[in-house]
């Protein structure tokens, strides 16, 4: 199966090759006549004409990153892109050919791709960092295991980065996304499987939870302890299920602001004298 599908895959790009190669070049002065028609007009039928005529270039640059182990069809439509794109920005009046203008957004487009397509966690975020990534490229080919002696990484880190920066970015493009369930040489089990488990253990959430009913009996009991009227005031400031004001509390209650402050100070006393420190949990709560 596999083998197939790479004999439709080349046959694929032999037949798009020989098609662009039918498409005839353009002369420069038909260049730029076009470049003209289409600044001002912006009719398709002349943008596609200096689209074709320079989508061989394309497939010319697209080869320059075989060694990224991309599909080559990937790249070369991620060229088309930018080539497009260069079409729309182009300023025939400016004396240079249209393809000396678009190599530069058609290495754009496909090195953009090839970063977003290299790994599932982004490697270039920065302008330096895919600068480094592609003259590591060119350098080592993203080789696994290979150490980079201290010459190559002065040339890699070109007086922009220091040794360690490098060191660390070269480790972050050899270490290639897979798959935690894929099994570890010919047995069972998986790298899933040697994943330490950071979440609490039962025994440790069953005495956090006893540990918490323990607690919420405390305060029941506690709460006993207050008159009714202090009673009303604690479960209104704490146990409403929203924040409310003394000023609320008071107009449900029918007594003063400051009546509210009061005995709301003096419940807290009692209770900071009953259960000490988890007072504050029922403040918190």
């Amino acid at each position: 199966m596999e083998k197939s599908l790479a004999l439709v895959t080349t046959d694929s790009f032999s037949r798009y090759i020989a098609e662009i190669n039918r498409i005839p070049l353009l002369t420069q002065e038909e260049e730029i006549e076009l470049a003209q028609r289409y600044k001002k007009d912006h009719e398709l039928d002349t943008a596609h004409r200096l689209v074709t005529a320079n989508l061989r270039f394309v497939v010319k640059i697209a080869g320059e990153y075989r060694g990224y182990r991309m599909r080559m069809m990937d790249l070369i439509q991620e060229g088309n892109m930018g080539l497009m794109r260069a079409v729309k920005k182009f300023d025939p009046d400016r004396g240079y050919r249209l393809i000396s203008y678009a190599v530069w957004w058609i290495r754009a487009y496909i090195q953009d791709y090839i970063i977003r397509s290299w790994s599932l966690v982004k490697v270039g975020t920065t302008q330096l960092q895919k600068k480094l990534f592609f003259k590591l490229g060119k350098v080592r080919g993203f080789l696994e295991g290979d150490e980079l002696d201290k010459a190559e990484i002065n040339a890699l880190a070109d007086g922009s980065e220091d040794d360690v920066k490098v060191r660390e970015f070269c480790q972050r493009l050899n270490s290639r996304d897979f798959s935690l369930d894929r099994s570890i040489t010919d047995s069972d089990t998986t790298y899933l499987d040697l994943l330490a488990d950071d979440s609490d253990g039962q025994e440790k959430l069953l005495l956090a939870r006893e540990t918490e009913d323990n607690r919420r009996l405390m305060i029941d009991q506690a709460l006993k302890q207050l008159t009714p009227r202090e009673q009303e005031v604690i479960a209104g400031r704490f146990f409403a299920g929203v924040a409310k004001t003394l000023q609320d509390v008071g107009d449900e209650l029918g007594i003063t602001r400051e009546r509210v402050r009061q005995l709301e100070s003096n419940a807290l006393k009692k209770l900071h004298k009953i259960l000490g420190a988890d007072v504050e949990v029922l403040v918190a709560t």
